[in-house]
């Protein structure tokens, strides 16, 4: 089943539909307010707060946010494991340990959140959504917080780990849409329109030619 979206918002935006495709990244840009996290918590399953005329059709979600969302009193391994604890299941601590190696945090498993650094943070929530292994990965700004080095660094990392997933990533930056994103829409209050990708499989480099003319262009399309 592709996840899909169709319906409208009145006030908020028009009729559309999105169908995301499996196992591509979908970057969504759009101004603020436009309705991009009421349509990703709206495959979520969560409340919107909104009246949404329309239909849904999704798949059990991981969702990441721009903040972290770490308990404090758990240590970065626990973390990780926590929705599986949360569902009364036994945790696989084989893979916790794998995923702890994936992301680059080795000898940091024991750290509380506080004393990690803000990369770390976002590394160990990005691994506790893999730890979820759902079909369908929401992506609601999550390194939007980070410095530009940072962003490029993890950015480029989640959508390698990802690779494969059904991913719907919302980003206000068109440079991270045009690394990122297999498809790219850009949302208004009339719809959604699909934009070109560059070429070459995500995650591209940053300062690739068509890279740069893609972010271009959808600055273009944004500040129009």
């Amino acid at each position: 089943m592709r996840p899909t979206v169709s319906g409208e918002v009145p006030g908020l935006f028009g009729p559309l539909e999105l169908v995301l495709e499996p196992g591509r990244l979908t970057c969504l840009l759009g101004a603020s307010g436009v309705g991009k996290s009421t349509l990703l918590r709206l495959l979520a399953g969560l409340p919107t707060g909104v009246e949404f005329r329309g239909r849904v059709a999704s798949q059990p979600a991981a969702l990441m946010g721009q903040d972290p969302g770490l308990f404090s009193w758990l240590s970065a391994a626990r973390n990780i494991g926590l929705g599986a604890r949360l569902r009364g299941q036994r945790v696989d601590n084989a893979r916790v340990a794998a995923l702890i190696r994936a992301v680059g945090l080795e000898g940091l498993e024991r750290r509380l959140p506080a004393s990690l650094s803000g990369g770390q943070r976002q590394r160990v929530a990005l691994a506790r959504t893999l730890a979820e292994d759902r079909p369908l990965v929401l992506l609601d700004e999550p390194f939007s917080a980070l410095d530009v080095a940072l962003r490029l660094q993890i950015g480029d990392m989640a959508a390698r780990l990802l690779a494969g997933r059904t991913v719907l990533m919302v980003t206000h930056d068109p440079a991270e849409a045009a690394r990122l994103g297999d498809r790219i829409l850009v949302m208004t209050p009339a719809g959604l329109t699909a934009n070109p990708a560059p070429p070459g499989p995500v995650p591209r480099p940053h300062d690739a030619p068509e890279v740069l003319a893609a972010q271009a262009a959808l600055t273009g399309r944004l500040l129009a």
